[in-house]
């Protein structure tokens, strides 16, 4: 297994948590960035199956679809749940994660000036949700005792909000430990402060 090989623009974007993923795991991986003036030419966008990056490399494997390479990545480095069971409630905690994702993103791009106010003020009904989840299961993580690819998942989506709104997490508890704990991991730690880290935006229209 690896290195891998992720083809997209220089955003953290939809490569936000693979990337966190990949780095905690210990694994090596290549980025190829891409231009948004080449991408417009239509090359590869033709070659990709959904029209859309990221493009991620697994030997002569290629996948597309950020939620898709995520559990690809849970399946060969162990962070998929112990068993079937587990696995069912991360596909349910990982979807879970994309929904609230979505909103964001629709709030970034399409609704920024007139909708941020209105989205941190409804941001709690959201973060209780996984709130519960962590408090119920014990552990720090959304299921079983260690992290599994909605672990990262979710960890990216709130360093996102964090960075939107830094109080957001202050009446969850469980939720801001679990950002500490994940933060403090020491190859998260190490990755969340390299360059390669930090030089690149959150999003790609320049708003955070």
């Amino acid at each position: 297994m690896g290195p891998y090989t992720i083809t997209y623009f220089g955003v953290r974007g939809r490569c936000g948590a693979m990337r966190i993923m990949m780095a905690d795991q210990g694994q090596e991986w290549k980025e190829i960035l891409m231009d948004f003036s080449d991408w417009m030419k239509g090359d590869l966008k033709a070659s990709c199956v959904f029209g859309q990056l990221p493009k991620f490399e697994d030997g002569g494997l290629a996948l597309y679809q950020s939620n898709a390479i995520l559990r690809h990545l849970g399946r060969n480095h162990d962070a998929y749940g112990k068993d079937g069971k587990e696995a069912a409630l991360i596909d349910m905690m990982c979807d879970g994660v994309e929904d609230l994702r979505l909103k964001y993103v629709k709030m970034i791009y399409q609704e920024y000036d007139t909708g941020k106010d209105p989205y941190i003020k409804d941001l709690p009904n959201h973060l209780d949700k996984f709130e519960a989840v962590m408090a119920k299961n014990k552990t720090g993580f959304l299921v079983g005792d260690k992290p599994s690819f909605a672990d990262y998942s979710l960890f990216e989506v709130l360093l996102n909000h964090l960075v939107l709104c830094s109080s957001c997490l202050d009446t969850f508890p469980s939720l801001k430990s679990f950002v500490e704990k994940m933060s403090a991991r020491p190859k998260i730690k190490a990755f969340l402060g390299s360059d390669a880290y930090k030089k690149l935006p959150i999003n790609g229209n320049g708003k955070q």
